[in-house]
């Protein structure tokens, strides 16, 4: 076994792992990093960037948000069920994190909304290859370069294994590398920052009762598979309920053109397994309200309908709804993407010559599918007395073929487990912090309770660098107190 000695053990190098990193080496610690995987950047390589509040992109494009504002939304939604002051420390914060990450090398194209509806929080990276999934590698690329400036060093495919405590406190790191070599790296401080459970099926059905695969279907980043949770438990952290990162996903039609899911994710009717509406549908711009509204539902499943009419309307003039995900609204490859899906007999996508045909292929009560239809064309006219959709967004069904995606309850993987306070300080039952042991990202992020808070984009990055950087600044402090 080779022993080694440092101040700091960063268990992960996502992007809190990565922030903890540097921020720590910057207030004058040694800081070893463990990563399981051969790269570091974690599920953020997936991303395109984090929250910011009161930036000067912001300023400059006239769309400020205030610190105030962003709290009082955030503390509203969630009805207070959260750390108020972990709230505010991050969100206090997150104006300089971006600088702080211009500082690194890292480049925004600035700041943006979601969707509609959600206010520009969204601070983009940029990657010379626009905006889009994956933009964050570059932050990810950025922040490693600095802290191999910084003399942390890295351990790639090393995972930790065990946090050794000893007299209450943290004193030491063993890990395994994947030629079988051990390590046992003593230290003054450990941060745990491993990204949560999301490919851990097994972990997801214990915690949280969804069936991964069945009912539901999220993002499953390989690795992520609860060892942080379990190792921070097991050195007396307090364990807080685990929950899913909810996302609305239309599963099995994402390998198709992109007409198709853009289509789909417009403010069309939508129904369940019994062929009624379930939500206005105006909200669907909103991923984790449709996501919580599909898990309320039978089989955790609804289906997004829209008829020849809506689609030759999308076809000539553009969806109604953009996203920045999914920005383009020429959606012209929709017939493209239904040919494809017939060819290749994707059960997810259908398409029908009746509603009767429509209602048998998805299984749904055909009396009332066709009576939720005749209701909905009349709202069309009329206005909508059932859920008051906008106007804008209504649009009649009756002109064949109708098609039809079902639309499943989906994530980003789990969030929260571990009980930090605004230090991100791990804290045992009695809320006091396990001296030593640190909390940053998806492990410790308690405080979205059961919904995302998608109104403020960039959440989940943006807690994760923040966190990262608190639990940095928070553990070189108190290394740098307890020298020998």
């Amino acid at each position: 076994m080779k022993k080694l000695e440092t101040d700091i053990v960063v268990i992960a190098g996502g992007p809190s792992g990565l922030c903890a990193a540097v921020q720590a080496a910057e207030d004058g610690a040694n800081v070893i990093v463990l990563e399981k995987a051969g790269v570091v950047g974690g599920a953020a390589n997936m991303g395109m960037g984090p929250l910011g509040i009161g930036t000067k992109y912001q300023k400059r494009q006239m769309r400020e948000v205030t610190v105030e504002k962003a709290f009082n939304m955030f503390m509203e939604y969630t009805h207070y069920n959260v750390d108020a002051r972990l709230i505010r420390r991050y969100f206090e914060q997150s104006a300089e994190t971006i600088e702080w990450l211009e500082e690194k090398g890292v480049e925004f194209e600035g700041a943006f909304s979601y969707f509609p509806k959600s206010e520009p929080t969204w601070h983009i990276v940029k990657s010379g290859n626009g905006i889009g999934p994956r933009a964050a590698g570059a932050m990810n690329r950025a922040l490693y370069n600095a802290a191999a400036e910084l003399g942390v060093q890295f351990f790639l495919n090393t995972p930790a294994n065990k946090i050794v405590m000893e007299d209450g406190k943290v004193a030491g790191v063993l890990a395994k590398d994947n030629t079988g070599e051990e390590y046992e790296i003593r230290c003054k401080a450990a941060i745990v920052a491993t990204g949560g459970a999301g490919a851990n099926k097994e972990f997801i059905l214990e915690k949280t009762g969804y069936r991964f695969g069945e009912d539901l279907f999220s993002f499953a980043i390989p690795g992520l598979m609860g060892d942080g949770l379990k190792m921070a438990w097991e050195a007396g952290a307090d364990q807080l309920p685990v929950r899913i990162e909810m996302a609305a996903n239309f599963e099995g039609i994402e390998e198709l053109p992109e007409g198709i899911c853009n289509v789909f994710l417009q403010p069309n009717l939508l129904v369940n397994k019994f062929g009624k509406r379930v939500m206005n549908e105006d909200h669907m711009q909103n991923a984790t309200y449709l996501s919580n509204v599909v898990a309320h539902q039978k089989d955790k499943i609804c289906y997004s309908i829209v008829d020849s009419s809506i689609v030759k309307y999308y076809v000539r003039n553009g969806i109604d709804v953009v996203s920045l995900v999914r920005p383009n609204e020429d959606v012209s490859d929709f017939y493209d993407g239904i040919e494809l899906a017939e060819k290749t007999g994707n059960k997810n996508l259908i398409k029908a010559d009746s509603i009767e045909e429509l209602a048998a292929k998805l299984g749904v009560d055909a009396e009332n599918l066709e009576d939720t239809i005749d209701s909905y064309n009349d709202y069309c006219e009329s206005g909508d007395e059932e859920f008051f959709k906008d106007k804008r967004y209504m649009r009649p069904l009756r002109k064949a073929p109708y098609y039809a995606a079902a639309v499943r309850a989906g994530g980003y993987g789990t969030v929260g487990g571990i009980r930090i306070n605004e230090n991100c300080e791990a804290c045992d039952k009695d809320f006091m912090p396990v001296p030593g042991l640190y909390a940053a990202g998806a492990d410790s992020c308690n405080i979205y309770d059961d919904s995302y808070m998608f109104l403020l984009p960039g959440n989940s990055m943006g807690y994760a660098v923040n966190t990262g950087r608190i639990a940095g600044m928070t553990a070189a402090e108190y290394a740098e107190k307890n020298q020998i």
